[in-house]
């Protein structure tokens, strides 16, 4: 049995929603956290995850939806995040691939997201695109604790993380042909990562190109296998134990 510790599952992308999450177990997976990134998210994450028994949430504006960054927005994170169900802030993070013209707004967005995460003592979940420096530069001055969201950077970069005390997040571009990730996690403990698929979107290989969804989760745990040499149940048992050093949930 498996977490996705990172999804997308709502109903703009999916018309089957209810099917999808009352058959995670049979698909072999124990529980799936559903990630936000703005307010109307946010909002549809607290009805799913009252509704789903295995369904848990993170709530985080991402730094793409920076017009969600208002006192609105804020004030519903807080006055959800000691839902027993929210385990974690998240999406939050950096994005200067599609736009680096607010890079100080972005910056602002996610120091107040992390100082919420401390205060509130949540693990976060961490989006990097081209802002790797940034990033760090950031998370160094926080104690905090959590997951590089779709890690594909070097062995220095996940390095940096995880000494940081940061999990790194593994999802279908593990199974894509010119992926150097395989590289990486050669040289990584399996104690530092965790499986997520990103859905809708990072579909594994055999399906991508076809809209993700958590039951995908399985190829991206087969190639994990492969490249640690280990049995489904002992990487069930490794992953377990990482995800339950960072996330405080009772089942």
């Amino acid at each position: 049995m498996y977490t996705d510790t990172h999804c997308h599952i709502f109903l703009s992308d999916y018309n089957n929603i209810d099917s999808i999450l009352k058959e995670l177990n049979l698909n072999k997976i124990k529980r799936i956290i559903i990630n936000g990134y703005n307010y109307e998210s946010n909002d549809e994450i607290i009805k799913l995850v009252n509704k789903y028994k295995n369904v848990y949430g993170a709530l985080g504006i991402h730094p793409n939806n920076i017009d969600d960054f208002n006192e609105k927005t804020i004030k519903h994170i807080i006055n959800n995040i000691n839902h027993p169900k929210i385990i974690a802030i998240g999406e939050i993070g950096l994005d200067y691939y599609r736009n680096i013209n607010n890079k100080n707004n972005q910056k602002a967005l996610l120091i107040n997201m992390l100082n919420i995460a401390k205060d509130y003592n949540k693990p976060v979940i961490i989006h990097n695109r081209q802002s790797t420096a940034d990033l760090l530069k950031i998370l160094k001055e926080y104690k905090v604790k959590g997951v590089i969201h779709s890690f594909s950077g070097s062995y220095e970069t996940a390095d940096e993380f995880i000494k940081l005390g940061f999990k790194l997040g593994i999802n279908g571009i593990i199974t894509f042909k010119n992926s150097k990730l395989n590289e990486v996690l050669n040289k990584i403990p399996i104690d530092n990562i965790l499986l997520e698929t990103d859905s809708p979107y990072l579909t594994p290989e055999p399906y991508r190109g076809k809209q993700n969804e958590p039951k995908y989760i399985n190829y991206i745990a087969k190639k994990i296998s492969n490249i640690y040499n280990l049995s489904e149940k002992d990487l069930s048992f490794y992953l377990e134990n990482n995800f339950n050093s960072l996330f405080d949930i009772k089942s």
